[in-house]
Parts: structure tokens; C-alpha cells; sequence
């Protein structure tokens, strides 16, 4: 078994990050949920899945679409690393929150999470991703510091690449 990035994606920049990432880690599948569903994640054994929030902490659309089948969705054999996308200044209340929506339904289906991050260099007020004083994902803000997601990211592999691979 091997490894595959899923994401969910509106204005292309997850689609961007998630295309990024595979590249870091030697040209991995990318799979675009609102093409293939989740049907390709039994292929896999470890996964990174990515996704934008919405709203008021929303979940990226192609994510709500299938989401009832997702919360049913068996990842009990599954390493997974998450990413998320987000506005700190646009949605401090509820900065990237459909990361810390996802974390709760994997977690709660058995999922083995790796891959969190500090929330070191964030201005946001309140964010369900935050959990224990760090974020359960690579966090990206590509509307005010993308400037900075090629260091994330690049920092992010290095920590997960072991497990991940």
C-alpha cells in the first residue's frame, strides 16, 4: 500500500498546496474528492487530505457533499496528515475550523493523526483546529501569508515524511 494526497478544492489554492506537496514527496497520487469521491481511499493506507474553510468554519463544498458518507467511512487502518487552508484576518473567529472539523470525525473513526504544527505565527482569535496548543495540520494562509506557505510546507515533510512514506 502507498500513500495519497485527497483534497477538496473551490479557487485552486488547496488544489495548488495539495499538487505541492505530492511533488515534495516524490509525485504521490492527488486525487481531487469532487472527481473521484472516496472510493480510491481504500487503495491506501496512509493519506493526506487537505481542504479550505468556508464561511463561518464550513466545510470546503466538495467535503459537505460527501460528507455523510465520510463520518461512515472506516479509517481505523489509516495514517492520516491533514492540511488546511485559511483567512486569519478575514475569519479570526474561525480560522480554518473545517480542519478541526475533519480531525474530530478521523480521530473519532479511528484514524492515527500525525503531522500537527505550532500556531506560532497566526493571528486569529478562536480556531477548532487548535488542539493542546498546536494546530492537527500543516495550516496555510495563502490570502495573507503565502509568502510563508513554501517554508511551512517544506517543514511540515520533513516532519511527517517518515511516517507518511
Amino acid at each position: 500500500m502507498a500513500t495519497a494526497i485527497f483534497y477538496g478544492s473551490s479557487t485552486g489554492n488547496t488544489e495548488d498546496i495539495a499538487n505541492r506537496i505530492s511533488e515534495h514527496l516524490g509525485n504521490l497520487d492527488v486525487y481531487d474528492i469532487s472527481n473521484q469521491g472516496l472510493d480510491p481511499i481504500k487503495d491506501y493506507d496512509k493519506l493526506i487530505i487537505g481542504l479550505s474553510t468556508w464561511g463561518d468554519g464550513d466545510l470546503q463544498s466538495d467535503f459537505e457533499d460527501i460528507w455523510s458518507d465520510f463520518e461512515e467511512y472506516d479509517f481505523s487502518d489509516k495514517t492520516i496528515a491533514l492540511f488546511g487552508l485559511g483567512d486569519q484576518d478575514g475569519y479570526e473567529d474561525e480560522f480554518v475550523n473545517a480542519l478541526g472539523t475533519m480531525y474530530k470525525v478521523l480521530k473519532a473513526k479511528g484514524a492515527t493523526i500525525i503531522g500537527f504544527t505550532s500556531i506560532e505565527g497566526f493571528e486569529y482569535n478562536e480556531s477548532t483546529a487548535e488542539i493542546g496548543n498546536q494546530f492537527c495540520g500543516l495550516v496555510i494562509d495563502e490570502d495573507n501569508q503565502n509568502d510563508l506557505s513554501d517554508e511551512r510546507i517544506s517543514s511540515w515533510i520533513s516532519d511527517i515524511r517518515s511516517e507518511i512514506l
